[in-house]
Parts: C-alpha cells; sequence; structure tokens
C-alpha cells in the first residue's frame, strides 16, 4: 500500500503533464524524438499521451479486478485473506489519491478566499495550511478589560485565522489576527463564572498556548456550535498527524501559482468584496468528509459545495443606519 502511494503523485500531476507534452508536440523536433523513442523501443501504435494516462487508468481498475477475484474465491482457500487485505489496500489507495486531489483543487479556493480579505497581514494561508477544517461566527473575549467582539473564525490546519464583518457589506471581511494552533491546547469551560477572565460565560471554550501560557476565551451562541468547534479542533490535529504519515504537502510551485492565478482575479484598488463560490465554500459550507467507500470507477469524484441564497438584503433593513 505504501509503495502504491506514488500514484497519487503522478495522478495529480497528469493534467500537468498533459500540457506540457501538448507544447512540445508543436515543435517538430520533439514530435520526431518522441517517434524515434517509439520505434526503438518497439512500442505498439501509441500516442504518447496515451501512455501517460495509463497508470491513471490502471489504478482506478485494481480494486475492481481484486473485487471480482475476491468474490469468486472460496473463502476457505488460504489465498483468501490475502485476497481481501489487497483489495483493502486498494481501496486506501484510490481514498488517499482522491483526498490528495480534492486537497489540491481546495488551495485554489483558500487563495481566492485570502485574495478577498481586506488588510491582510502577515504570511499567506497557504505556506502552512492547506485545508479549511471549521469556519463560523464566535465571541472573542479578550484581557485585561474583558472587552467582547464578535468575529468571523476559519479554522484551518495549523492556524484559526480571524476576521471582522464589515458593517454594512457583510460579504466583506476584514483580516484581524491569527492563532497557532500547533502551540495551543483546547478548555472546555463549563457555563458559570471563569476565574481568568472574572465573567461570566455560556457556551465557552479556551486556545491555552502551552509555551507562553497565553488563553484566548471564545463563547458560541449555542451549546451545539460550541460542540462543533470542540469537534472541529479535534479534526484539526486529527489531519495534521494524517498528513505527517503519509508525506502530504503542497509543493513552493503550486502554492505561488494559487495566490497568482487568485490576485489576477481582484482588481486593484477596488472594495474586495468575498466571491459568491468562494464565500459559499468558506463561510456556508458544510465541510466534507472523506466517505468510508469510495466508488472506485471514478477515483477523481469532488462535490461542489452547494450554493445558499445570500441573507444580505434581509439582513440590511435592520442595520441602525436605515432605521427610520
Amino acid at each position: 500500500q505504501t509503495e502504491f502511494q506514488i500514484y497519487s503523485e503522478y495522478c495529480n500531476n497528469h493534467p500537468n503533464a498533459c500540457m506540457e507534452l501538448s507544447r512540445l508536440t508543436k515543435v517538430n523536433k520533439y514530435v520526431y524524438f518522441f517517434e524515434a523513442c517509439r520505434l526503438l523501443q518497439k512500442m505498439i501504435d501509441i500516442s504518447l499521451d496515451g501512455f501517460l494516462l495509463t497508470p491513471v487508468q490502471k489504478i482506478c481498475k485494481y480494486p475492481l479486478q481484486l473485487a471480482e477475484l475476491l468474490k469468486y474465491t472460496n473463502p476457505q482457500h488460504r489465498d483468501f485473506k490475502d485476497v481481501e487485505a489487497a483489495l483493502n489496500a486498494m481501496k486506501n489507495v484510490a481514498r488517499l489519491i482522491n483526498e490528495r486531489k480534492r486537497r489540491l483543487e481546495n488551495i485554489d479556493k483558500i487563495a481566492q478566499w485570502q485574495s478577498s480579505i481586506e488588510d491582510w497581514e502577515g504570511e499567506d494561508v497557504l505556506v502552512r495550511s492547506s485545508e479549511l477544517i471549521y469556519s463560523g461566527e464566535l465571541t472573542k473575549i479578550s484581557q485585561p478589560q474583558a472587552k467582547s467582539q464578535q468575529r468571523m473564525f476559519f479554522l484551518f490546519d495549523h492556524q484559526l485565522v480571524c476576521c471582522k464583518k464589515d458593517l454594512l457589506r457583510r460579504d466583506i471581511l476584514y483580516y484581524k489576527s491569527r492563532i497557532n494552533m500547533d502551540d495551543m491546547e483546547i478548555l472546555d469551560v463549563e457555563d458559570g463564572k471563569d476565574k481568568d477572565f472574572n465573567i461570566s460565560v455560556k457556551n465557552a471554550f479556551k486556545l491555552h498556548c502551552r509555551d507562553t501560557e497565553e488563553v484566548h476565551l471564545f463563547c458560541a451562541k449555542k451549546p451545539e456550535q460550541k460542540q462543533r468547534w470542540l469537534k472541529a479542533f479535534e479534526n484539526e490535529r486529527r489531519q495534521v498527524q494524517l498528513d505527517q504519515e503519509t508525506g502530504f504537502s503542497i509543493t513552493e510551485v503550486q502554492k505561488k501559482q494559487a495566490m497568482l492565478n487568485a490576485s489576477k482575479q481582484h482588481h486593484t484598488g477596488k472594495p474586495k468584496a468575498v466571491t459568491r463560490p468562494y464565500y459559499d465554500f468558506l463561510m456556508r459550507q458544510k465541510h466534507p468528509t472523506l466517505p468510508t467507500t469510495l466508488p472506485q470507477q471514478q477515483v477523481f469524484m469532488l462535490a461542489e459545495p452547494k450554493r445558499k441564497p445570500s441573507n444580505f438584503w434581509q439582513n440590511i433593513s435592520r442595520l441602525t443606519p436605515f432605521r427610520k
């Protein structure tokens, strides 16, 4: 199973390889060179892009072939357990390829999101992160005056980004701060008076920095929202650990290209409202999780986030400046 993970890198790079091949086939010397290589190796008369596609097709077929083999293998046969283990291994490889493909496509959406944020400071999100784990509104309480602020929070792997909504245009966000999740531990807080902040809290939790002893206090509106956040923090740590175990990473070239593509889509000097697809993706979506089973006929299946209607015009009448 570990050795087959090389298919993941190959499949993710396949579109780039096809684009490069298409560019080279417009130059005669490369066309002659590729054909000479094929003839010298006595290979069948298939174009090079056909050969490049073969590994992608193979990785899709392995689970199907093993499933068929298992179907006709007697459970009492000595090979049954090995065939079953091979099938499970290849399913896991297919899931890994699908997950990495999804992650790579998501970095473009994350880059689009960041480019829409006003007053961004510091390094790009993609420098350390490649996955949005969860997002939503929370009340952040700051020391020493125990000042409360309503903010939008975006939990990525390795970091939590804090943004402020524009008063009038709720689809415009302003960057405020970020928290390094690698240094944090999550503390569940009981309803009642908090000793550290000396205030009464409800549906609260804390982020505690192990190194600096810095404490961040957050409150959700409802108990179920708090539980979803606590679960999201668990998922963030699990994702980081899984990436380390599987060796998943995004190259510097891919990061720079994603940010370059995002910057081209925004006009300088104009208010950068979060464009609808990426606003839905990052602020309104139900964050996807990997299915336990995957249709092996289509390894690369990505569900587009469902768009929901904007509540902007319903909410704008309730804003103070528009009240009679």
